[in-house]
């Protein structure tokens, strides 16, 4: 096996993975929270997070991972005032569409999905452990975690606590300015807000508490990976740190990844600046979930991707040439035999996929040893050197490359009609095109062509084009 290594946000290096159960990997990945539908900017991560866990999967790990849905926190408060519903019922609509955007884009499901409202207990659990271990106070009805009571703080984010107010506290579950405070583990219910009735008091979780009870509750006090966006290193994951250490004095997360930020025109996409765009959006104007899919994991997670009309189109052509060579291997007609050359030219394709990949999930170079490969291919089909037992070493590659990027199966028409978006941006079905295929085929045998001609523009105007082989076979792929 091809030793993996990650950059691990907490030393700063890149480190060999070394899992503490030899053959077991517990992780922990941030997900949304629910307070309206979640944008390109945050399935940036989610790509990310789902390209780590099919790699680890492919080297012969077992996973278990957690992901968290925070669905309670100032603005889903707000909000569900808001509109007169309960936090429930505001949530579900948001959760229900963000695990259908998942499968939209081929997200594996992870074996825990944690709501945080389904969690209270725990969170109140832990609380009471950090009180008697002295890192809590209460002011007003809510518990504050004391930072001052635990030196390591800032050890992720690198903050200088240095010079921090003593005694200065932030109520908010979010904030973005780089100076350590104080901050709500358990917050008191203001007029009119929802609460739970508890052992610690009437209120609701802060934000960071609810991951740190979750992840221990699921994968015990120490975890192998945590992952999330950059923008999480502090305060949530510091906060994280300090009170899941706090609580158990043993080391929370191993490793610590983090994904850079998706930009638009160079500036980070976010709702606060209202630069963003949700999946749907960009479905309903034409784009396919697979080109979404190979754009976001087609940068190393660690760089910056500018999104932009360019970019997806791009995607769009990889892809398309992807599925045309995938096709064309399968439904070719090559002389019997095999040739060296391919069979080792594909055995490299798969080893430098694989190192590529161990290299800090470098899925760019990866992505270079599978395209060459095509070119490899293709070139040697052209002159009549590739042979039929190649095929089965070319198609063995090019699956190794779709268990980690998942994006060969031209399923995105029925991926867009389970969405609800409209088909008249996507067109026939694969199934339909292969019907039409074979009457075009059948009116081509009787001599129809005028049959043969209508069938073809018929496509065309769909968006399928046809390649008459000299052979006698046709292979279709789309614009």
């Amino acid at each position: 096996m091809t030793e993996i290594q990650f950059h691990n946000t907490m030393t700063g290096l890149t480190e060999p993975f070394v899992p503490l159960v030899p053959g077991v990997v517990s992780c922990y990945t941030c997900g949304p929270t629910v307070y309206d539908f979640a944008h390109v900017g945050n399935f940036r991560t989610f790509v990310f997070q789902d390209v780590l866990r099919r790699y680890l999967k492919s080297q012969g790990f077992r996973i278990i991972q957690v992901m968290n849905l925070t669905d309670v926190d100032d603005r889903i408060i707000q909000k569900a005032a808001a509109a007169g519903v309960s936090i429930r019922e505001y949530t579900d609509k948001y959760i229900r569409a963000y695990l259908e955007d998942r499968r939209a884009l081929n997200l594996q499901l992870p074996e825990f999905v944690a709501r945080a409202t389904e969690h209270i207990d725990d969170m109140v659990k832990l609380i009471e452990r950090l009180t008697e271990k002295g890192f809590t106070y209460t002011s007003d009805g809510s518990t504050y975690f004391r930072i001052s009571k635990f030196p390591a703080y800032g050890k992720l984010s690198k903050i200088d606590v240095a010079g921090m107010q003593t005694g200065a506290r932030v109520d908010m579950d979010r904030y973005d300015k780089d100076n350590a405070r104080d901050f709500a583990l358990w917050k008191a219910p203001k007029p009119g807000e929802h609460f739970w009735e508890t052992r610690i008091g009437p209120g609701r979780p802060g934000w960071h508490i609810e991951c740190s009870a979750m992840a221990m509750k699921y994968l015990g006090d120490t975890l192998d990976i945590h992952s999330g966006g950059v923008d999480l290193v502090f305060p949530h994951h510091e906060n994280e740190i300090a009170e899941s250490e706090g609580a158990t004095g043993k080391q929370f997360a191993r490793y610590w990844l983090h994904a850079e930020h998706l930009l638009v025109d160079h500036e980070k996409m976010s709702k606060s600046v209202g630069n963003f765009a949700t999946l749907r959006e960009l479905f309903a104007h034409g784009t396919k979930p697979s080109s979404v899919r190979f754009l976001l994991a087609s940068v190393p997670y660690r760089r910056q991707l500018n999104f932009s009309p360019e970019g997806l189109q791009g995607a769009a052509s990889s892809v398309e040439r992807l599925r045309t060579f995938s096709a064309r291997v399968r439904s070719g007609k090559f002389p019997a035999g095999a040739s060296p050359e391919m069979e080792s030219r594909a055995a490299k394709a798969r080893e430098d996929f694989d190192n590529a990949l161990a290299d800090d999930l470098n899925t760019a170079q990866a992505l270079a040893a599978i395209f060459d490969l095509i070119r490899d291919a293709n070139i040697a089909m052209d002159r009549g050197e590739f042979r039929e037992a190649d095929v089965t070493q070319v198609l063995a590659a090019l699956e190794t490359f779709d268990a980690i990027f998942a994006v060969l199966h031209d399923d995105d028409a029925e991926k867009l009609r389970a969405l609800g978006i409209a088909q008249d941006s996507t067109g026939p079905s694969d199934a339909e095109i292969e019907a039409l295929v074979a009457e075009r085929q059948a009116a081509r045998k009787r001599r129809d062509f005028a049959a043969s001609d209508r069938i073809r523009d018929q496509l065309a105007q769909s968006g399928v084009i046809l390649e008459d082989s000299r052979d006698g076979d046709v292979r279709w792929k789309r614009k």
